[in-house]
């Protein structure tokens, strides 16, 4: 029988009670959550007529939240890894520009122009992560470089090699190429034939294409960013390399201390990240059937942006890749949902600044929270 004076482990002083309410204010998720509410609620309102919500909107806004979302999964585990890679977007024009030389000048087939290109990349990701924490540099300053160094590429190779920085007839050479049309084909076409013909989605009404759905199928730029997030929640929250992230973005020292490979954790976090990059490059390459030296420019803010949305800190160790994807969605049903509500198009990057601004007080916040800062 136990004692009225003695504490039972229901009473234990040493555990801090936390509310359910602030339970749910430091999930990561939280701003990615309610961002995508409120702005589905405001273009609801105030876009809903504009065909904004009909089958092609929606498939637009989509495929733009799509690349967001790619680059935004990799950027999301190198931040809670605790680093910065802002070669991402120069990443997106190099890697485009290496598919369209092999394949298109230098005669390659395209599915070995695409894995010679990956292979490049990923490599280039690994130099990135290997200069990182052989000589203690900032990320930031390291992948700054390499910007420039791949932006510079992407220039000087075509106007070398072409004598142009546009280089295309990458979409005729990838016709019936079995890895082109992993990056650049749709899926499900006849279940969108059967909504069509249903009357659930609109098909076209006249001229070659009558009775042919608008909307033909899903394209596999989107089923690789839902692939991305669902792989990427998967090793963060379900395995031993997922805590690895963890440790090594929230204490690298004491990390090393218990054991953890950090500097073979946030290599391959690089390495991630340019494969990411060069997903969105290929669907990008295979869906204009060419390249540009110009592509991917600014890419690497808005996925940092995307992942601040989604409830990373800046200071790694804290994040969510479900959370990032929300923020990508974000993206995309906004970029898209003002030319819809017919605003001024400009005013994105006002929306941009205004969010992260927010995001990152709010962010901030949540991390007094949770190490119990005043």
């Amino acid at each position: 029988m136990t004692s009225a004076t003695q504490p039972t482990a229901n009473s234990d002083e040493r555990v801090k009670e936390i509310s359910n309410f602030r339970n749910a204010l430091i999930r990561p998720e939280l701003g990615g959550i309610v961002g995508t509410i409120a702005v589905f609620t405001f273009f609801l309102l105030f876009a809903f007529d504009s065909g904004m919500f009909n089958s092609q909107g929606i498939m637009n806004w989509s495929q733009i939240s799509a690349q967001f979302m790619i680059i935004a999964v990799g950027a999301c585990l190198l931040m809670i890894a605790g680093e910065f890679d802002l070669s991402v977007g120069s990443m997106i024009g190099f890697a485009g520009m290496l598919i369209a030389i092999f394949s298109v000048t230098l005669g390659w087939p395209v599915w070995m122009a695409i894995i010679v290109t990956f292979v490049i990349a990923v490599s280039i990701g690994a130099l990135n992560g290997f200069i990182v924490v052989r000589t203690g540099l900032p990320s930031f300053i390291v992948t700054l470089a390499f910007l420039f160094i791949l932006r510079g590429f992407a220039i000087y190779l075509p106007q070398t090699i072409e004598r142009k920085t546009i280089i295309g007839g990458v979409g005729d050479a990838a016709q019936g190429d079995w890895l082109a049309a992993v990056f650049g084909g749709k899926i499900f076409t006849g279940f969108f034939q059967w909504m069509g013909d249903n009357g659930i989605i609109a098909v076209f009404e006249r001229g070659t294409r009558k009775g042919q759905p608008v909307v033909e199928g899903l394209p596999m730029l989107i089923v690789w960013a839902i692939a991305l997030v669902i792989v990427g929640h998967i090793i963060l929250t379900k395995t031993r390399f997922g805590n690895w992230i963890f440790a090594a973005g929230g204490d690298a020292e004491a990390a090393r201390n218990s054991g953890v490979p950090v500097d073979k954790v946030k290599i391959l976090m690089f390495m991630f990240t340019a494969f990411c990059a060069t997903v969105f490059a290929t669907c990008q390459v295979m869906e204009f059937g060419g390249a540009g030296s110009d592509r991917g420019v600014l890419k690497e803010f808005e996925a940092i942006i995307a992942v601040v949305i989604g409830g990373a800190l800046l200071t790694g160790g804290y994040g969510s890749v479900i959370g990032a994807g929300l923020g990508a969605l974000i993206f995309g049903v906004v970029q898209q949902g003002l030319f819809f509500a017919g605003v001024e198009s400009s005013l994105f990057r006002v929306f941009l600044g205004v969010i992260l601004l927010g995001a990152v007080i709010l962010n901030t916040y949540i991390r007094r929270i949770i190490t119990g800062e005043r």
